[in-house]
């Protein structure tokens, strides 16, 4: 049989004074004495007393409390954007309740509707790989929690939204890798369906196309953002005697792949070929040659996205709210990967 749970009247009991007391101190009522309040948060302590989450809510109509969803938990992007949040949201008298979907739909509806179940104040999402349709997301819209999308985004829903400028972003990259000479140069992206990886890929065209550089649809690949498949497609390419002179990955992991073909096979880096990656994982500063990447800003995305979240929560009612999109300009970081002056 599990213990009974104390309550405000074990506390009072124990102390000789008054529940409704008790409940004041430990809400921090301006009419109790600091002296009160530091004993009863103390004997509170002592007895392991938890308050009732859902009294708090009923009375107040307010959890203080945040969910986030995003696809992976161990992506150090990912890590960087929590960090940002919790230095936002923690201060502000907010917990956030972290989940991932593991890139699957219906584990981010599951999520969402435990969330919502857990009557969050508003919630944090980076959609999966998988979801196309925002018609999980209208329970928190039709019932008034904000909502803000954050790095990966999706059409079809008024909601605000916080990403890196992906753009920019490859089309900086590519523009770099032309002016160290390379002309013959690959796209490796992500899933197309995707908002941010469909922004990579027109960046990367619009550079190629802006210097009046063939685009070969042969180089560009889809769903290469893992080492092994980026090392089997450029293996894949070597063999058809088709090898790019460079290579503009969506992803560190697969800038990586790649890397280690050319190495394995003899290819100097960046002499024979140039390679850019994007996130600026941690270990792209470690491998040799040393990968150039795409610096997403991910802890200053995580505040942004959480300020403009704490704010739509706050706001008085649902006519004040103003969707807005901001978007992060990320940093080329050049490398032994790409720079051939080094």
């Amino acid at each position: 049989m599990s213990a009974k749970k104390t309550t405000i009247h074990d506390i009072a009991r124990e102390l000789g004074i008054t529940a409704s007391t008790v409940s004041r101190a430990l809400n921090n009522h301006p009419s109790i004495s600091k002296e009160t309040k530091k004993t009863v948060t103390a004997k509170a302590r002592e007895m392991h007393y938890s308050a009732n989450s859902l009294a708090s809510y009923l009375r107040k109509g307010k959890s203080n409390t945040i969910g986030l969803i995003v696809p992976r938990i161990n992506r150090f992007f990912f890590a960087d954007i929590i960090a940002g949040i919790e230095s936002i949201t923690n201060p502000a008298g907010y917990n956030l309740i972290i989940c991932q979907s593991d890139e699957s739909y219906k584990k981010e509806v599951e999520n969402i509707n435990t969330l919502f179940a857990n009557r969050v104040d508003g919630l944090l999402l980076s959609v999966s790989k998988e979801t196309i349709s925002t018609k999980h997301l209208e329970l928190l819209t039709d019932n008034n929690i904000p909502l803000v999308l954050i790095d990966r985004i999706i059409e079809g829903i008024d909601v605000s939204r916080v990403t890196n400028d992906n753009f920019s972003g490859t089309y900086e990259a590519t523009t770099h890798l032309i002016k160290q000479g390379y002309k013959n140069i690959a796209h490796y992206g992500g899933d197309f369906s995707l908002y941010i990886y469909e922004r990579r890929l027109e960046g990367y065209k619009k550079a190629m196309h802006d210097h009046h550089l063939p685009i070969k649809e042969e180089w560009i690949a889809e769903h290469m953002v893992s080492r092994e498949d980026a090392f089997d497609f450029t293996a894949n390419l070597h063999n058809l005697k088709q090898l790019p002179e460079a290579f503009v990955c969506a992803s560190d992991y697969a800038a990586h792949g790649v890397l280690l073909y050319l190495i394995q096979h003899g290819i100097m880096v960046p002499r024979d070929a140039g390679i850019t990656g994007f996130a600026n994982e941690p270990f792209t500063q470690y491998v040799q040659p040393s990968l150039s990447s795409i610096h997403q800003f991910g802890n200053e995305m995580g505040k942004k996205a959480a300020n403009v979240l704490l704010n739509e929560i706050e706001a008085k009612s649902e006519d004040s709210l103003n969707p807005q999109t901001i978007y992060i300009k990320p940093e080329l970081l050049i490398r032994e990967s790409s720079n051939r002056n080094i």
